[in-house]
This record gives structure tokens, sequence and C-alpha cells, in this order.
């Protein structure tokens, strides 16, 4: 059984991802991508893409 800070981590890790890479260079469809990669639910990996937008949006 997984802790709400091990979910957190992956999240925030999936989401360090999303930001650093290309966006261009990332594939479709990614919710299945993020899943199988960082280990998340597909509700998880909404709220890793929601995250990588956020910053992304404050750093422009």
């Amino acid at each position: 059984m997984t802790t709400d800070h091990e979910h957190s981590a992956a999240i925030e890790e999936a989401a360090a991802w999303l930001r650093s890479d290309n966006r261009d260079r990332i594939g479709r469809p990614i919710i299945p991508h993020l899943k199988q990669t960082f280990g998340l639910t597909a509700a998880e990996a909404i709220e890793a893409i929601r995250e990588a937008n956020l910053r992304h949006q404050r750093a422009a």
C-alpha cells in the first residue's frame, strides 16, 4: 500500500517531467503514458498535467 506522500511525489515527478521536456515531443495520448511511466491513476495523471500547466503559465 502506498501513502499520500508517495502519490504526491509521483505526481510531482510526472509534472516535473512534463515541464522539463519539449511539449511538442511528448507523445499522445499522455494520460496512459503518465499512468504507465509514473504509476499514477487517471485522476493523478490529470493532476500532474494541471500542475505542470500552472507552473508553465507562472514562468511565462
